[in-house]
């Protein structure tokens, strides 16, 4: 049985997708579920390992790294994005607790990059997730977006090597997951009974603005920081918009 695994899932990643899996080749096992890239994603997957999957339909996020999990054979599982890196300071460190702890699973501090500049304030550092565990001690939630690993059992610890992410090069991909993850974020709590409306959406709009910038220093990061609690009021604004058109147009359906 491996020791390690590490899983990913992919679509249209080939800008990505290399550079992440070279950060994770000393892992002793690679599972790769792609959802129906159109890009050379698959085939620069292909060339790291020969256990690639492609499914033809999407539910989104969470089900879909749970798809890769269970593929998975190895004793520990390492999860990450295609836009994320392992450096060589986190890989030793993850081999000595995977080789010595008790614990059951591990958050690891996440260091991220926004149009070019690394997030120190914003709500982003630190910005601790839960990316390593051991087989059977837990699982991804089934949430279209945002989907969060939850522990079955056992202790969790932390590591002290920042994981690398390359969020957002470009103000494109920004606009991009804006509307990406406000569409799947107000499925959600449309599915959830949630109510919206104009009034809601301007005000958590102005909150989450609020709470970027001032509150979570995002001033100290110069324009990018900014520009980050524009997108981030722009998120939030855009969510309860289309949360609020959800609920009329089920509402009007003869």
């Amino acid at each position: 049985m491996p020791l390690l695994s590490v899983i990913i899932i992919t679509k249209n990643e080939e800008n990505h997708i290399s550079e992440c899996l070279n950060s994770v080749a000393w892992c002793d096992e690679i599972i790769v579920v792609d959802s129906g890239s159109t890009d050379n994603t698959v085939t620069l997957c292909r060339s790291f390992t020969d256990k690639v999957f492609v499914t033809k339909d999407w539910l989104g996020f969470g089900v879909q790294k749970n798809r890769a999990l269970v593929k998975a054979t190895g004793k520990w599982i390492l999860s990450i994005d295609a836009d994320e890196r392992i450096t060589p300071a986190l890989q030793q460190e993850i081999k000595s607790v995977i080789a010595d702890s008790t614990d059951c699973a591990f958050r690891i501090p996440r260091q991220s990059r926004y149009c070019g500049r690394w997030i120190k304030h914003s709500g982003w550092s630190p910005d601790y997730v839960l990316r390593l565990f051991r087989s059977g001690c837990a699982s991804f939630t089934d949430d279209l977006v945002h989907e969060r690993v939850q522990v079955l059992s056992g202790e969790i610890g932390t590591l002290s090597t920042p994981l690398l992410h390359y969020s957002f090069n470009s103000l494109e991909e920004v606009l991009e997951k804006v509307n990406t993850y406000s569409s799947a974020s107000a499925e959600m709590q449309h599915a959830k009974g949630k109510k919206s409306s104009l009034t809601k959406a301007i005000f958590h709009g102005l909150w989450a603005f609020i709470r970027t910038y001032l509150l979570q220093a995002g001033f100290l990061e110069g324009r990018e920081g900014f520009m980050l609690a524009v997108s981030n009021a722009e998120g939030t604004y855009y969510r309860y918009l289309k949360l609020m058109y959800l609920q009329e147009n089920i509402k009007n359906k003869p």
